[in-house]
């Protein structure tokens, strides 16, 4: 896509701190980075949520997470990793183009992603539960 920064950064328009490729990926360092270390992973090719993506490049996906999680953990001294994943603008997708973000974790960083809660009774949780169970594909 033309408009997509992401694929900018794939045809090498835009430079970026490239720490892994392959042929149907590539992750660089993110230049607004919540923590010095935070990395995109992306497919080369556009698609713009995980929706969108093949199921094929599930197993490359997941092997360079692993890869660049530990490249994390080892090469920054990191204490830990957060493997996220924004998906579509309500959830703060602000690149249309699927992305995953791998954030390095120290003890103490102060670091706070979200706040949990609680549902207000066990009949109101299964009932949520009974809404997405019902979407899936595959029945338990």
């Amino acid at each position: 896509m033309d408009d997509c920064i992401f694929c900018s950064l794939v045809q090498g328009t835009i430079p970026s701190q490239k720490v892994f490729a392959s042929d149907n990926l590539l992750a660089f360092l993110d230049v607004a980075p919540v923590q010095p270390g935070h990395t995109v992973l992306i497919p080369k090719e556009h698609y713009p949520t995980l929706a969108d993506i093949p199921q094929s490049l599930g197993a490359e996906i997941l092997a360079a997470q692993k890869e660049i999680t530990s490249a994390i953990l080892q090469g920054l001294n990191a204490h830990g990793v957060n493997l996220c994943m924004n998906i579509n603008e309500a959830a703060g997708q602000l690149v249309f183009h699927a992305h995953f973000h791998l954030i390095p974790r120290f003890k103490d960083d102060k670091l706070t992603l979200w706040e949990q809660g609680e549902y207000e009774s066990k009949t109101a949780m299964t009932k949520v539960a009974e809404s997405i169970r019902t979407k899936i594909r595959k029945q338990i």
